[in-house]
């Protein structure tokens, strides 16, 4: 039976089994994953898993920083000599100093292996052409999705290195299938092909799937929403860790949910005060053990990632659980404004039910004390009028908030490949 499909008590005890192969292959062998496990007083051979999974501390990207800072520049967290290691990727350093992370050809070829179930889900099969329009920088991203591709007979077409305007003649000349890309690129694509008169030829283009990540978006109804009008085809939202791997997918079957990959990862979702369970349907942070990536892994890491989880069987007939909505929102991102809690997504949520705006900038300040927030939008030709009145409003409605509203010149906003910083705290 497939793993996706096994039922729950034969998954944990299938998790458990992994986890503890884990532990002793990383125990003596693995400088920060041993330092940490002996403080904690762990006696892996003396665990029952998963159930003794709280008894294992927890991780944090300030301490895996922390190691990097003291044990540069790889840090300690590594099981292998150094010369087994054959990738180099970094995070993104939105909230910080970039984590460096390597990996050997076997830990690299499980990452490829949890990517292929992403394609799988979407029912991407041999035959399928998939365009790859991101940078190909030093950012994990979709790498390991151009690679996983050809193994399963995938035709994968790299777009680094070039502008919009070539990235859209591809679409038109090769055909793809499927776009794999960030929510706010697949956007900008729209937006480009839209101001050359060619947005009735990207809706009714070759591509039927687009597979976002990177970036909340693809779970935001409105987002979501404005990629599939744009392009005539169906978002799939993916999403995962530089740290931890590629985490979860969407199935065809079932739009607006992320499945996770328990057959690669055990996921808790806690209370992040208290570190105890929650029950499911209720909201909490995501904590992630990955199973296999042996040569660089990380046990119960706090994502910061705020999902409410479902674990009863999906109409597609998969067990492993599902993070409703995708994932909600980071607890890191919240800011209070004036007593109101305000998170990046709850106003894209906004800005994007609205089709005249092309982009958008939040921007937070502080005089004193307290925190301003102003919008500022780009419209599109000729739907200026009103659209201030019709954007504050609508925030006030949503969130408790008054909001300046600015319409900026076109083409004043910065625009994105990759991760998109359209929420800029500067006080």
């Amino acid at each position: 039976m497939a793993e996706d499909t096994l039922d729950r008590e034969a998954l944990a005890a299938l998790q458990g089994e992994r986890l503890l192969a884990l532990l002793r292959a990383v125990r003596g062998r693995n400088a920060f994953h041993t330092r940490k496990l002996d403080a904690a007083g762990v006696d892996v051979d003396a665990l029952r898993l998963p159930q003794d999974l709280d008894r294992l501390p927890f991780t944090t990207k300030a301490e895996l920083v922390a190691d990097q800072q003291a044990s540069g520049p790889w840090g300690t967290n590594l099981t292998e000599p150094l010369d087994a290691y054959t990738r180099y990727c970094q995070t993104s350093s939105t909230t910080g100093r970039p984590l460096r992370w390597l990996d050997t050809n076997a830990s690299w070829q499980w990452m490829l292996d949890c990517w292929k179930m992403v394609y799988r889900a979407a029912h991407i099969t041999s035959g399928d052409r998939v365009f790859f329009p991101f940078s190909f920088g030093p950012f994990l991203g979709f790498w390991a999705g151009f690679e996983a591709g050809p193994q399963l007979g995938l035709h994968c077409v790299p777009g680094g290195g070039m502008s919009t305007q070539v990235r859209l003649a591809i679409v038109s000349d090769i055909q793809p299938t499927v776009v794999c890309c960030t929510p706010t690129y697949a956007l900008r694509l729209a937006e480009v092909a839209d101001a050359e008169g060619q947005a009735a030829t990207l809706a009714s283009s070759s591509v039927r799937a687009l597979i976002v990540s990177g970036e909340p978006g693809g779970n935001i109804p409105a987002t979501r929403a404005r990629i599939e009008s744009a392009w005539g085809a169906r978002v799939l939202d993916h999403h995962g860790l530089t740290e931890v791997g590629p985490i979860s997918f969407e199935c065809w079957e079932s739009p607006g949910a992320l499945h996770v990959n328990e057959g690669a990862f055990i996921c808790e979702v806690l209370d992040p005060a208290t570190g105890t369970p929650v029950a499911d349907g209720v909201a909490g942070e995501l904590v992630v053990t990955n199973l296999g990536r042996l040569a660089s892994p990380v046990i119960r890491y706090r994502t910061g990632d705020v999902v409410v989880r479902r674990t009863e069987r999906c109409v597609c007939g998969r067990t492993f659980a599902r993070l409703e909505g995708g994932i909600l929102t980071r607890s890191d991102d919240m800011v209070n404004v004036r007593g109101v809690n305000v998170y990046p997504a709850a106003i894209e949520s906004i800005v994007r039910e609205f089709p005249d705006v092309v982009e958008f900038r939040t921007v937070v300040t502080r005089t004193g004390a307290l925190r301003h927030l102003d919008l500022q939008v780009e419209v599109a030709p000729g739907s200026r009028i009103g659209i201030e009145a019709r954007l504050g409003q609508r925030v006030r409605e949503a969130l408790g908030l008054t909001t300046p509203v600015t319409v900026v010149a076109p083409g004043s906003l910065p625009r994105f490949e990759m991760k998109a910083r359209r929420f800029v705290v500067e006080g």
